[in-house]
C-alpha cells in the first residue's frame, strides 16, 4: 500500500514544476482530500492509505490553478476566508497592512474601518478580528467578490458588524474612518505573471495602467476628507513603487511612511 507519506513526497516532486511552495501545496491538498486540517493530517495521518480524491487535486495544481481555488479556503491573518473563481486570491503580503495598523493603534482600538477593495473580506474581516469592538465598511466594484466577503462576514459571526456595497472607490462616501485599509490593483499592464495568477485571478483585481499606479490616483486625493483626525491608511503597495505612492500622498497633503513586509520589501504605505 502506498501510504500518503510517500504519496505526498510523489506529488512534492511533480508540483515543484508549477510552484515555489510545493511541499506546502501538496500537504494542504492532501488534508483537503481527507477532510481535515493540515496540521492533524501532519501530526497522525501521514501513514494513512491515500484519499481517493487526492491525485485529482493534484492533477488540477498541475494546470497552475491556484490551490485557494482547489480547497475554496485561504487562511489570513488569524481567520480562514472562503475563496473562489472571481476573487483575488489573499496572500501573507498583505497581512503587512494589519502588522503596521495593529502596532499604530496598540493600547487603543479603530471605531469605524473602511476596506477599499474588500475583495472577499480579507483586509475588513481581518481586521473586525482584530477590534472586536469596531465596525467596518467594505467597497468592491465585483458582485462576486462582494458575494464571497458577505459569506464570510457570516461565517465569521461578523455579519452585523461589516456593511459590504458595490463601488467605486470612494465615490459616494461621506463619513469619516479611523482606519482606512485598501489593496487596489497595482501591476502594470505590461508586466508578465505567474500563470497561476494571470491565468486564473481577475484581472480587474491585478492591473491599473502601465505603471500600475492609475488606482493610487483615484483613491489618495480623497483620503484627507474621509480620515477621522486621528486616523490612518495602510495601503498596499507593489515593493518599486514606494516613492511614487509616497508622492501622492505628500502631494494630497498627508505624511507618509513605508513600512517593509516579512521579506524586507516595501509593501505597505501608512498616510496620515
Amino acid at each position: 500500500m502506498t501510504t500518503l507519506r510517500q504519496a505526498l513526497a510523489q506529488a512534492t516532486a511533480r508540483i515543484a514544476v508549477v510552484s515555489d511552495s510545493p511541499r506546502l501545496d501538496a500537504e494542504l491538498l492532501a488534508a483537503y482530500a481527507l477532510g481535515c486540517t493540515r496540521e492533524a493530517m501532519l501530526l497522525a495521518r501521514l501513514d494513512d492509505a491515500v484519499p481517493v480524491a487526492f491525485e485529482a487535486l493534484v492533477e488540477r495544481r498541475l494546470t497552475h490553478e491556484p490551490v485557494a481555488y482547489i480547497t475554496g479556503t485561504r487562511a489570513f491573518w488569524t481567520i480562514d476566508l472562503m475563496v473562489g473563481p472571481g476573487v483575488l486570491v489573499p496572500r501573507a503580503d498583505s497581512e503587512t497592512l494589519i502588522e503596521a495598523a495593529v502596532a499604530h493603534f496598540a493600547g487603543g482600538a479603530p471605531g469605524r474601518i473602511l476596506d477599499l477593495g474588500t475583495g472577499p473580506g480579507t483586509l475588513l474581516l481581518a481586521a473586525l478580528a482584530e477590534w472586536p469592538g469596531a465596525s467596518g465598511l467594505g467597497i468592491d466594484a465585483s458582485d462576486a467578490a462582494l458575494d464571497y466577503a458577505r459569506r464570510n462576514a457570516a461565517a465569521l459571526g461578523m455579519a452585523d458588524r461589516a456593511v459590504l456595497r458595490t463601488g467605486d472607490w470612494t465615490a459616494g462616501i461621506d463619513e469619516r474612518f479611523d482606519l482606512i485599509l485598501a489593496n487596489p490593483p497595482y501591476i502594470g499592464t505590461a508586466e508578465v505573471l505567474p500563470q497561476e495568477v494571470v491565468g486564473h485571478e481577475p484581472a480587474a483585481a491585478l492591473f491599473a495602467g502601465a505603471d500600475g499606479l492609475d488606482d493610487y490616483r483615484r483613491i489618495v486625493p480623497d483620503l484627507p476628507r474621509l480620515l477621522s483626525p486621528a486616523g490612518i491608511a495602510a495601503i498596499e503597495i507593489g515593493h518599486e513603487q514606494g516613492e511614487a505612492v509616497m508622492a501622492l500622498v505628500e502631494g494630497a497633503g498627508l505624511s507618509a511612511r513605508l513600512v517593509r513586509d516579512l521579506g524586507g520589501r516595501p509593501r505597505c504605505l501608512i498616510a496620515g
